[in-house]
């Protein structure tokens, strides 16, 4: 039973290290900088206005952005894009859990050698 823990460890470590390879890649070709184009909120208002414009922050699809707003000509916005950056923090910390796994599953391998070698 040892033995098949530690080689199922083993296997979803290897699984998991194949994906932080894709992920570090994905992570070395965005740009540091990545933007997104949103809405422009304050397309059209005053800049001065408190509920659009001049504000200190404000939401478009769910995702908060800092404000305010300087232009209210444009109908898109270039924003940094936060949510791909996060994605890519969270994949990176459940592939690093991979990497321990790939070691439970080593010591658990070596330890059943020397069980079997001092039977």
């Amino acid at each position: 039973m040892f033995m098949q823990i530690a080689i199922g460890a083993i296997g979803i470590g290897i699984v998991l290290m194949i994906g932080y390879i894709v992920i570090a890649q994905v992570q070395a070709a965005l740009p540091a900088t990545a933007t997104i184009d949103v809405a422009n909120p304050c397309r059209g208002a005053y800049l001065n206005s408190t509920t659009s414009c001049n504000v200190s922050t404000f939401t478009v699809n769910g995702e908060t952005f800092a404000g305010p707003i300087t232009d209210n000509t444009s109908v898109f916005l270039a924003e940094t894009n936060t949510g791909a950056t996060a994605g890519i923090s969270a994949a990176s910390v459940t592939i690093y859990a991979g990497f321990g796994l790939i070691a439970v599953g080593i010591i658990v391998l070596a330890a059943f050698g020397l069980i079997n070698i001092f039977k």
